[in-house]
């Protein structure tokens, strides 16, 4: 009677027809009301000591099932399911079993929850593009319930994401779940790495890989230097790790494969910062997403506190320096003014290239020397950190030990002009997609900063976006780089240098110091920029190693 949570079949619960729905919750319900009938048996009847393993195992698969259902009846867009789900829990309890109850503070630690877009609450367009996530996933996770804030973009975002996982491709589905879980791997993305652990079962993928990367086929583990790379210092990336990989004999990439995996690997690279950038929850039925305790009166345990399941006033109290209003409304006036100053010296006069080149290389040493003051190694957890090898390799700046790095000028290889059409050629559609997620990212405005209305933002959003690039020493010879010191301020620097390079050092304190007045779906909109700019880098260092290797 041990069975598993993978023994019940939830994709019915996916299902745009009622009916099949319902069928599908009626033989849950009958799946968990034996095991729960079989474990009060056991308990009642005198057993052997060989028989407490098959009980534990018994009781775990149960506990699997609640918490999966506790998921369901909290994230699941069908209301039927999120009612039937809550009924069947409170008969279990009713049994005398102990059901699961979330942990946490909904689906962001930085964003309060109700500042979130509550699952039942969304209109009908929003309730359309839920489906379709819950359709294809089996679940609505706490990403996309933080990138709501800006739907146009979760829209575009969750079609790419669709289609690198399950749609027609170079690479079978199974690889394509070990790849996300190398890539988020090596930012110590559990939450990453535990969504796609249950994907990569439940295409079929063979358990004996996630004991480590040595048990992958040698083809995946020789995928490993380039995602290292790839992750931490893209621009040692050559000609030689694509011939690497391309004239490895019987374990050997084809071209399109190979740009299926390195799409893979800068799109969850990408997602690890917005994870941990948004402060993104362990999803309810994961690890630290739920818990078999009772509440305490006041409604939190101190077992839970160490898993940062404050109540919200201690969080509020515990966050960044106290600052008065009047200080971050002066903050954004201030902003708002250099904005000003900014535009007109544009119309004025416009720097000559020289100043412009010696502006870039100013910036891009400045970054070298942007630290948070919580700079500290973090050491990955095993069951992570068996997922990559080399665990000490890690972000490092440019000219550390006298390195220099060529600049990558955007004017000699770009995007739009050289990338897009090598991702679309040996991956069709795919280029298109991406395509159309930088745009959107780029230039989604809503014309508001903070409390202010009928603002051009553009001027801001170009300087994050070449800021981010000017760290990976990407430059573009039309923009005037003495803008940055300007518009971003040293404790955005840290936050964005953070994001992008070590997310996993990314802190609440860190969030809440940057940008005080703004609103959290303006943070998120940061993080987007972020995660986007970031992906785009990444990419073309890696693309334009490829165009040498094909030239």
């Amino acid at each position: 009677m041990a069975e598993g949570e993978n023994e019940v079949r939830w994709d019915g619960l996916c299902s745009r027809d009622s009916t099949t729905r319902e069928t599908a919750l009626e033989n849950i319900r009958q799946t968990i009301l034996r095991k729960t009938e079989y474990l009060r048996s056991v308990k009642e009847t005198p057993h052997r000591p060989s028989d407490r393993l098959s009980n534990t195992e018994s009781s775990d698969g149960l506990n699997k099932l609640l918490a999966h259902l506790l998921m369901l009846s909290k994230r699941c867009p069908f209301k039927d399911v999120r009612e039937k789900s809550e009924f069947i829990l409170k008969s279990i309890q009713e049994l005398g079993i102990r059901i699961p109850r979330p942990l946490g503070q909904g689906p962001s630690r930085f964003i309060p929850e109700k500042e979130i877009l509550q699952v039942g609450s969304e209109d009908a367009q929003m309730h359309a593009l839920f489906a379709d996530s819950f359709a294809a996933l089996g679940r609505l996770d706490n990403i996309t319930l933080v990138m709501v804030f800006h739907p146009q973009y979760l829209e575009s975002f969750l079609k790419t994401q669709h289609y690198l996982l399950q749609m027609d491709g170079p690479l079978p589905l199974h690889y394509r779940h070990y790849i996300g879980i190398m890539a988020a791997a090596r930012h110590q993305c559990s939450y990453l790495v535990n969504l796609h652990v249950n994907d990569f079962l439940h295409v079929g993928g063979d358990p004996k890989w996630l004991n480590g990367l040595e048990n992958a086929p040698q083809k995946l583990q020789n995928l490993g230097e380039l995602n290292k790379v790839l992750a931490h210092r893209p621009w040692l990336i050559t000609k030689e790790h694509i011939e690497g990989l391309l004239k490895a004999e019987e374990h050997s990439w084809s071209l399109a494969e190979l740009v299926h995996a390195v799409v893979l690997l800068t799109h969850y690279h990408s997602l690890a910062s917005f994870t941990f950038g948004c402060g993104i929850s362990p999803e309810i039925h994961c690890d630290g997403g739920h818990t078999f305790r009772p509440p305490s009166v006041s409604n939190y345990c101190i077992c839970d506190i160490t898993n940062g399941n404050h109540s919200v006033d201690e969080m509020q109290v515990n966050s960044a320096e106290n600052v008065s209003v009047s200080d971050s409304f002066f903050e954004v006036e201030a902003l708002m003014e250099k904005m000003r100053q900014l535009q007109e010296c544009r119309d004025e006069e416009e720097a000559s290239q020289e100043e412009m080149a010696s502006r870039f290389e100013i910036e891009k040493r400045e970054s070298m020397f942007v630290f948070s003051s919580d700079d500290e190694e973090v050491t990955p957890a095993r069951d992570v950190s068996r997922h990559f090898e080399d665990t000490s390799y890690g972000y490092k700046d440019f000219s550390r030990h006298g390195m220099h790095v060529p600049t990558f000028r955007v004017q000699d290889y770009c995007w739009e002009d050289h990338g897009y059409s090598l991702v679309n050629r040996l991956y069709p559609d795919v280029g298109q997609l991406i395509d159309e997620k930088f745009h959107i990212a780029y230039n989604l405005t809503y014309n508001t900063m903070a409390m202010h209305k009928d603002v051009d933002t553009s001027m801001l959003r170009r300087a994050i976006w070449n800021y981010i690039h000017c760290m990976f020493g990407i430059r573009y010879d039309d923009y005037d780089y003495g803008e940055i010191n300007q518009l971003l301020d040293r404790s955005f620097k840290v936050y964005i240098k953070t994001v992008v390079c070590t997310p996993e050092k990314v802190t609440k304190r860190m969030y809440d110091s940057f940008w005080r007045q703004f609103k959290h779906s303006e943070k998120v909109h940061v993080n987007l920029l972020l995660i986007e700019a970031r992906m785009q880098a990444e990419l073309l260092y890696a693309l334009r190693a490829i165009t040498r290797y094909m030239t």
